[in-house]
């Protein structure tokens, strides 16, 4: 590793926080200018199942009148940052354009498409969410079409990787690797299914982003440790836009991620993870569990929720589920839990990257 694989990693990520910061003024002037919020405060009614009358009297005069869509700002940033670097190159060229500029078939074209996808779709459904009105589009895309267009982004990705790229298995630390056949596909959109589960963690100001940069950053150093700067460098760039986000996002929040940010991001984690795996001899995959972790309980929390209620007759473990929202139903301040969850994200994600790189050995 030299001093230049920093700088490639840094830079692109340095330049996305500032585009970040720079167009978030004119974000925030149109997102407040058409109103782009819920109008009726409450959940979706999606995995967890049911009403969720106690987290609407939490949430309930936040969630009518903040904006949602400020995804716009990491995936904009992102893509801005990657446009600009390419163009550069290609237009201005010299030695330092050509190393930072990391738009790769090997390594990233793939990422940046999931994100792209995710990042149109989420912002359809947030759309139609906010523009909603009675019967017509109220609540965004039906939660079965949403878990429609991961599968089947999900599935594509698994595709390539076993057609394109002929990996069909999956590393395990200390072990070598698990070979799934064409089992591999259904595996990949399992995991990718279950990781944008983890999403609904979008719940409290500076929650969703202070994780996913965590998540993101934790992968930029197994991807740097293994050599695939490319992919680094986007993890990087991801994580700038993230602190962008994260900026306005801190109590109080001046919009929200909503899922034209969620469904972007969990998307391009779930193919950095598998980036990191067998194909170059790492454990990315195995250790998603651990990186992720805040994202695992989140969704596991929901199934406890949802499998008490369903059979202890209405019973339910949790005040609300997610568990995020629980600490807050218990007392904690949202503050509180946002900056706790951020301790807990960085334990995790220090231990997956030293699972992955010791298991690797």
């Amino acid at each position: 590793m030299s001093p230049d694989d920093l700088v490639k990693i840094i830079a692109p990520a340095a330049l996305a926080f500032f585009i970040g910061m720079s167009i978030t003024p004119i974000v925030t002037y149109y997102l407040y200018k058409y109103k782009c919020w819920k109008k009726n405060a409450g959940k979706k009614v999606g995995y967890a199942g049911g009403g969720t009358p106690l987290f609407d009297e939490l949430h309930k005069e936040r969630e009518v009148n903040t904006p949602r869509m400020g995804g716009i700002v990491i995936w904009a940033s992102v893509l801005l940052t990657i446009a600009l670097l390419w163009m550069l190159d290609r237009y201005v060229g010299g030695p330092i354009w050509e190393k930072l500029e990391f738009l790769s078939r090997s390594q990233t074209w793939l990422p940046v498409f999931a994100l792209l996808v995710g990042a149109v779709v989420g912002f359809i459904d947030d759309l139609m969410e906010i523009r909603g009105n009675g019967k017509h589009f109220a609540g965004g895309l039906p939660l079965s079409k949403r878990l429609m267009v991961v599968g089947a982004v999900s599935v594509f990705a698994g595709w390539w990787f076993y057609e394109k790229l002929e990996v069909s298995g999956v590393s395990v630390p200390f072990n070598g690797i698990v070979d799934l056949g064409p089992w591999f596909i259904l595996f990949f959109a399992l995991v990718g299914l279950a990781i944008y589960a983890g999403g609904v963690i979008d719940g409290i100001d500076g929650l969703a982003g202070g994780v996913f940069a965590i998540m993101f950053g934790g992968y930029g150093i197994i991807a740097l440790v293994q050599g695939q700067m490319d992919l680094a460098a986007f993890c990087g760039t991801i994580v700038g836009g993230l602190l962008a986000f994260l900026w306005f996002n801190i109590p109080p929040a001046r919009f929200y991620m909503s899922e034209t940010g969620v469904m972007g991001l969990t998307l391009a984690l779930t193919i950095v993870a598998f980036m990191t795996d067998a194909i170059v001899g790492g454990k990315g995959v195995a250790v998603l569990p651990l990186i992720a972790l805040p994202l695992v309980l989140t969704v596991g929390s929901d199934l406890i929720q949802v499998t008490s209620k369903r059979f202890r007759g209405g019973k339910k473990v949790f005040h609300i589920a997610p568990v995020h929202h629980h600490f807050e139903a218990i007392g904690w301040p949202s503050y509180k839990v946002t900056m706790r969850y951020w301790v807990f994200s960085m334990i995790a994600a220090f231990l997956g990257v030293l699972l992955a790189l010791v298991g690797a050995l």
